[in-house]
């Protein structure tokens, strides 16, 4: 049974930052697509970075520069560092894994429970 758990999230000011955890088990992070992503009430969720072990990092481009995904595959966990953390940030953040990436949360079978992420001005 795969079971992601999601932490880290919490309120923080604007140039903040935060670092969240996704734990991982049933399934090994060396060989799955691992990725965040994030939702605000009433719209997509859309994704904000993903990272597989025989590619590089991919990210959304709002998040580019200010966010860095990485896996420590010994602990099975994902992380996701976020600096000069913005309010446009505030959102509901889920980890998610695939066998290969893809850009569709459609293509994710396996969520995590989300953590909050509230960014004030």
């Amino acid at each position: 049974q795969v079971r992601l758990v999601e932490s880290g999230g919490g309120s923080v000011q604007a140039g903040g930052s935060l670092r969240l955890s996704c734990a991982a088990s049933g399934l090994a992070t060396s060989a799955y697509c691992m990725g965040w992503f994030r939702q605000v009430p009433g719209k997509d969720r859309e994704l904000v970075a993903q990272t597989a072990s025989a590619s590089r990092p991919a990210y959304a481009d709002s998040v580019k520069g200010r966010f860095t995904i990485s896996k420590d595959n010994a602990k099975n966990t994902l992380y996701l560092q976020m600096d000069s953390l913005e309010p446009e940030d505030t959102a509901m953040y889920y980890c998610a894994a695939r066998w290969s990436c893809g850009s569709s949360p459609a293509d994710f079978p396996y969520w995590g429970q989300g953590t909050q992420v509230t960014v004030s001005s």
